[in-house]
């Protein structure tokens, strides 16, 4: 059942029907001002942080998921009939509501039709402002005059730190205080407190919200919620709008809301606008400075078209024409602008993260950045930079950075139970890629302090990376799992050995080879072969099992993921690692991949492993889901990016292309009842054959999937491979792809690409030619480009 499609032209998904599997949401703002919202206009905004600066309240793991949200009910003054502005939360009957909503980039439009009275609502946050406008149009298409009123609401938390709102009653509903300053409402928690909006990470403080009209003037307000709603009444009729007239009641203490009651008598055919400015500070100052500094004409327009071309040009790196066009779908809009979304705000907020991770994780975060690296290298180097920064002397890596809360050299360790064993071996994908995709090699050479104490230069906090896993060495003399390993329910602990991070120790003692005999290093690049030699000997002897790698060994010296074992005996990550890495050689490879495409391979993706019933539950925590869901044998979507570059590095474009396509979200697109989820954004997670609702997907938006998915269909599939001194292309596509085309932004200077397979392979460069000059192989050196350049490359 299709819900929508996709609009390339405007860089739009287009919502024609409201009633969406689950709610299908969009990001709004940046990091100072964040919002969420869905296709019915659900969800939250908050300050810096969904944790601590949450000042709209969303009901969690609620149904629908998204309410309240920022809600516009209309009311027949007449009649009395009354709706939303969205379909819910009044719900209308769908055989007389229509609505369509247009998520867009950092913006979503959302138009309906009921009772011949058509709304369009145009909800965006002004770049570089605290404060979000919902840009508002009603229409009369009636054959008479209509008189209406209309209700905003918006529901506030009683203190912004969610904890508190949700848990800590006692205090935060004796919190809040809310005032009417020059029809501008006032949401002020603990405003007896000095003032001091700078101090952010400062608990108990005092903090303002503001909400206020532009283009209208309210006849009435309400701002206690009880009030509003009324005692046994829900979002859907609430008590205000059943009666038609607000109340002007205060709230000082208890649950407040921000609603503004604005007049309209329509003319047939004519419409009326207005704009709902809503932001952080107090009403009588910021408040209402942003309203003022919007009422001059044309500027709240200006301001949306300034939120377009931001965003439209932030993802602009890479365009692409390739045949399938659920892959051309991701490519052009939805993949760039969920990678930067992921990047932006980690695991920090959505409508499944509630602000339970709040910073940057560590290892999400130093991922994240590959999927933007060619759109905003700059802004990716200061976020790596900081990354680097929450490195610790030992190593390791502190689990969490908090942007708006970060003092390097001064950050406390963490204990050594509480090392996870891959954080710092992200570092080895993401530093090489920003330095081949800028040309900026000195980066291997900037001092940057550890987090604790002492400074290194970026190439030697990769080394100590090193150095962290070769020191927590187990019995096989294979890297310890520590308190994880990627995979957080694996705790293998102190002395328990993960072969997937040996396999990240592999593929990270090579590429400090490869640095270091560019920087001229050699004493570095003897260690580093001697290392590498070591670890590839203890690899081979002891995580080969046959026809695969092994996952695990307890600290007794008990299997995981062996042949073996009783459950669990196949695990996909050691098999893609093995290959991607460099330690698997041909023979092996081909076995490995071959066990994961027949046991593991399913329509809707690979599974992370076979599932777990009866596992030792201090080790295996995979028990904790049933078989088929999350770390139990589900499709696990982060991984699949690293099994489609094992297989393009085989040159086996069918299958790449074949593991790509089952889990892209647009391929979902005409059964999204499928799914659920929204069908242009990745997920973390989508549950296998082993569970009842296969295909069944969870957390949209915020996970690594949609880093790793870009990067490999951008690198592997389509071939585009930065180097340092230029740019190779080596596609692997499926064999009935004839031809494709990419425009890719490189270094300030754009390759116009065409790409010709007359021999229908999946693997191998015959010809590249610049501008008409003939290439010795598949690599374009930046010193023979051009600021525009026409390169054709000949598959065979």
């Amino acid at each position: 059942m299709r819900f929508g499609h996709f609009d390339n032209k405007n860089k739009e998904y287009v919502i024609e029907r409201p009633n969406t599997p689950k709610s299908w949401s969009n990001y709004l703002g940046s990091t100072e001002y964040g919002a969420i919202i869905t296709n019915n206009a659900g969800g939250y905004s908050f300050y810096k942080s969904a944790a601590q600066g949450r000042f709209m309240r969303l009901m969690f793991n609620n149904t629908p998921i998204d309410q309240p949200g920022r809600n516009l009910y209309i009311r027949d003054q007449k009649s009395g009939d009354y709706w939303s502005s969205a379909w819910q939360p009044v719900g209308k009957s769908l055989d007389e509501y229509k609505s369509i909503c247009r998520h867009g980039t950092g913006y979503t439009i959302i138009e309906s039709e009921y009772s011949k009275i058509k709304s369009e609502t145009k909800y965006f946050v002004p770049l570089g402002k605290n404060h979000e406008c919902w840009q508002i149009k009603i229409s009369n298409t009636d054959d008479k005059k209509r008189t209406l009123r209309l209700f905003t609401y918006v529901e506030y938390a009683g203190h912004w730190i969610l904890n508190n709102d949700f848990l800590n009653l006692q205090y935060s509903q004796y919190t809040l205080t809310m005032k009417v300053i020059n029809n501008i409402l006032d949401h002020g928690v603990n405003v007896y407190l000095p003032y001091a909006p700078e101090d952010f990470t400062k608990g108990d403080s005092c903090r303002h919200s503001f909400l206020g009209l532009i283009g209208a003037e309210p006849t009435g307000y309400d701002t206690d919620k009880n009030v509003f709603i009324g005692t046994y009444n829900s979002y859907h009729n609430p008590e205000v709008v059943k009666k038609g007239q607000c109340t002007n009641s205060i709230a000082v203490s208890g649950n407040g809301c921000g609603v503004l009651q604005i007049d309209m008598e329509l003319d047939p055919g004519t419409s009326q606008s207005f704009t709902v400015v809503m932001g952080i500070g107090k009403a009588d100052g910021e408040g209402r400075e942003a309203i003022e500094s919007l009422k001059p004409e044309g500027k709240i327009e200006e301001e949306f078209q300034k939120v377009r071309n931001h965003w439209h040009n932030r993802i602009s790196a890479l365009q692409v024409e390739v045949p399938d066009k659920d892959i051309e779908n991701m490519l052009q809009v939805w993949n760039p602008y969920n990678s930067m979304m992921t990047y932006t705000w980690s695991r920090a907020a959505s409508l499944v993260y509630s602000g339970e991770r709040d910073g940057l994780g560590y290892r999400d975060t130093v991922q994240d950045i590959l999927g933007v690296l060619h759109n905003i290298p700059d802004e990716a180097a200061n976020r790596l930079r900081l990354m680097i920064t929450g490195q610790v002397s030992t190593g390791g890596a502190m689990p969490v950075v908090k942007p708006f809360d970060h003092h390097p050299g001064k950050e406390k360790a963490p204990k050594e139970e509480e090392y996870r064993s891959d954080d710092c071996m992200w570092l080895f994908n993401t530093v090489p890629a920003y330095v081949k995709e800028t040309g900026n090699v000195e980066f291997y050479n900037e001092v940057l302090p550890f987090a604790d104490k002492g400074e290194a230069t970026v190439l030697g906090h990769l080394r100590r990376a090193i150095e962290f896993n070769l020191e927590r060495s187990g019995a096989h003399n294979l890297p310890c799992g520590l308190l994880a390993d990627w995979n957080d329910c694996l705790e293998l602990g102190q002395k328990g050995e993960t072969v997937f991070v040996a396999m990240q120790l592999r593929y990270a003692l090579k590429t400090y080879i490869e640095i270091c005999a560019r920087l001229n290093k050699p004493s570095e690049v003897e260690w580093g072969t001697a290392n590498l030699t070591t670890l590839d000997r203890n690899i081979d002897e002891y995580a080969w099992d046959g026809n695969y790698y092994l996952r695990a060994y307890r600290d007794d010296g008990m299997k995981f993921g062996a042949e073996e074992c009783d459950e669990g005996k196949l695990w996909l990550n050691p098999q893609s690692w093995a290959v991607f890495s460099g330690h698997a050689t041909e023979e092996k490879a081909k076995k490995a991949m071959e066990s994961v495409h027949n046991r593991l391979a399913t329509k809707y993706g690979i599974t992370v492993c076979e599932p777990y019933e009866f596992a030792d539950p201090s080790v295996i925590k995979a028990t904790l889901f049933p078989k088929g869901s999350k770390e139990n044998g589900s499709i696990f979507c982060h991984t699949q990016g690293w099994a489609i570059i094992a297989e393009t590095l085989l040159g086996n474009g069918n299958r790449a292309f074949e593991y790509l396509k089952a889990y892209t979200p647009s391929a979902y697109n005409d059964i999204a009842e499928v799914r659920e989820i929204e069908p242009y954004v990745y997920c973390q997670s989508t549950f296998s054959h082993h569970h009842p609702r296969f295909g069944a997907s969870s957390l949209p938006w915020l996970s690594g999937t949609a880093s790793w998915s870009y990067y490999s269909t951008m690198t592997c599939v389509l071939g585009l491979q930065p180097d340092y001194n230029g740019m190779v292309i080596n596609p692997c596509i499926p064999d009935t792809w004839r031809e494709f085309r990419m425009v890719r932004k490189f270094r300030g200077k754009t390759l116009n690409i065409l790409v010709q397979n007359p021999n229908c392979v999946q693997k191998g460069v015959k010809i590249v030619t610049l501008n008409g000059v003939r290439m010795k192989d598949n690599f374009i050196p930046e010193k023979g480009m051009k600021e525009e350049n026409e390169i054709i490359v000949v598959m065979g």
